[in-house]
């Protein structure tokens, strides 16, 4: 009875192990290769080395990067200087990146870490950027007013709260309002892997102002990018390693009503909305596996992902970019301005194309 007893504990412990190993491969897209879609007219942003892990764009063409990303255990070029936020003016023929200066006596630039970024621009034209912070691996938002002149950012204020554990990314809905995705990757390295093997979907979203937080989605197997529809009626959620994007409805009291998904065959990560036609761009990991265990000799690829009409019933998706990692490896992020696309990475570099006529 014993003997028998004891294989049948082993037989459920392997096909636990096997399930564990499946479900991890499945949601890691091991095995995903990319079929190349070229771009006319594309070149590498210099200046631009170790990350352009998020960025945004402000219907004037100024856009806003943030570099030099450190994540634990994830391939860093320059692992021992901070980070920084970087300005392209979209405008120019061939546009270069100026690193911005940070004025502020409260603020530790020797621990920059930036992540996920977002612009607010008030009713006096004045534009207040949140930036995601993992100074020492915690998890901050720092509020910070541009000033365009100077080419500077002022520090205005830190922001932290239990609510905002490990946050990823960050939609701004107003000077000191944004919506978090939360991971739990900046939190405890037991709770990360237990979550990124097997997935226990423990991320959630957190509504933050400075009078009321509160989490409005949970139950995401590692939510990642967000951002919002231009009426702001809707908000979008990237789930990286169960490869959707969830469309929910936004309301007066910044609840959140879960209204439809999207299922993709890649890690969905930052998501840019284009203000003149609503479209969302994407950036991906055909292989997400590439990004957590690197390999130079076989680095991760990069894929954009465009799509239209996302609210109806057959939305149009597009792959507008991708490649092997030959050129671009580990594409996070992709925006849009005037026929134009600025893609940015994890931890190497950022590309910049014209788009096709039928993109």
């Amino acid at each position: 009875m014993a003997k028998l007893t004891a294989l049948t504990l082993l037989g459920l412990g392997l096909a636990l192990f096997d399930g564990q190993k499946s479900s991890f491969q499945t949601r890691f897209n091991v095995h995903r290769e990319v079929t190349p879609v070229e771009l006319p007219n594309c070149n590498l942003v210099k200046g631009i080395d170790n990350g352009s892990e998020d960025l945004e764009i402000l219907p004037n063409g100024l856009a806003f990067i943030s570099a030099g990303l450190k994540y634990p255990g994830i391939m860093s070029f320059d692992p021992d200087k901070p980070g920084k936020i970087l300005l392209m003016d979209l405008n120019e023929k061939d546009p270069v990146v100026l690193e911005l200066s940070i004025t502020g006596s409260t603020f530790d630039l020797s621990s920059f870490n930036p992540h996920g970024i977002s612009t607010f621009t008030d009713e006096d034209n004045i534009v207040y950027l949140m930036v995601v912070n993992h100074p020492d691996s915690k998890s901050t938002v720092e509020l910070f007013k541009f000033q365009e002149k100077e080419k500077s950012l002022l520090h205005l204020k830190t922001i932290r709260h239990k609510l905002l554990p490990s946050v990823n990314d960050i939609v701004a809905v107003g000077p000191e309002h944004f919506y978090a995705t939360n991971d739990h990757y900046f939190i405890d390295p037991y709770l990360k892997s237990w979550e990124m093997h097997l997935g226990l979907a423990w991320s959630f979203v957190t509504y933050y102002s400075p009078n009321d937080v509160r989490v409005v989605a949970e139950g995401f197997d590692f939510a990642n990018g967000i951002n919002i529809s231009p009426d702001g009626k809707y908000v979008y959620i990237a789930e990286l390693l169960a490869h959707k994007i969830h469309v929910y409805e936004k309301h007066a009291n910044w609840t959140l009503t879960p209204l439809k998904s999207l299922d993709f065959n890649t890690l969905v990560d930052n998501i840019s909305v284009d203000p003149v036609t609503g479209d969302l761009w994407v950036g991906c990991h055909p292989n997400g596996m590439r990004i957590f265990y690197y390999d130079p000799k076989n680095p991760p690829a990069s894929e954009v992902l465009r799509i239209q009409d996302i609210l109806s019933k057959e939305p149009k998706v597009t792959v507008a970019y991708a490649e092997n990692g030959t050129v671009l490896q580990g594409s996070t992020v992709a925006a849009v301005y005037k026929g134009k696309m600025l893609v940015g990475t994890v931890f190497h570099k950022a590309l910049y194309c014209e788009l096709s006529q039928a993109n």
